[in-house]
């Protein structure tokens, strides 16, 4: 794929302004909020000729902040090749659930 997931990363840190972003953080791993939690949703490929000659990433992202009105939801919902999937609520805190295309 042309991009990685570490370009991936600063894209998004220079969207959002965001400081706190994991990778498919274990579960032991405090996290600082707000944050963006992203992982592989899926790839797609594009064949000619019996061999893949373009492939497209998805993200999952999940937004996950105090504050129900969040700006960082607010920015990503702006992002070029973004839809917001989902929101909820658990532990207290406000997830927004995007798949993005990077």
């Amino acid at each position: 794929m042309p991009n990685s997931r570490i370009a991936f990363r600063d894209y998004l840190k220079e969207q959002t302004g965001v400081e706190n972003l994991y990778f498919q953080p274990p579960e032991s791993i405090k996290m600082n909020y707000p944050a963006i939690v992203y992982s592989y949703a899926r790839i797609d490929n594009r064949y000619a000729a019996n061999k893949t000659y373009l492939q497209f990433a998805a993200y999952q992202v999940i937004v996950i902040d105090k504050d129900p009105d969040s700006n960082t939801f607010k920015k990503i919902s702006r992002l070029p090749m973004c839809s917001f999937d989902r929101s909820y609520t658990a532990d207290n805190l406000n997830h927004f659930v995007f798949t993005i295309y990077y």
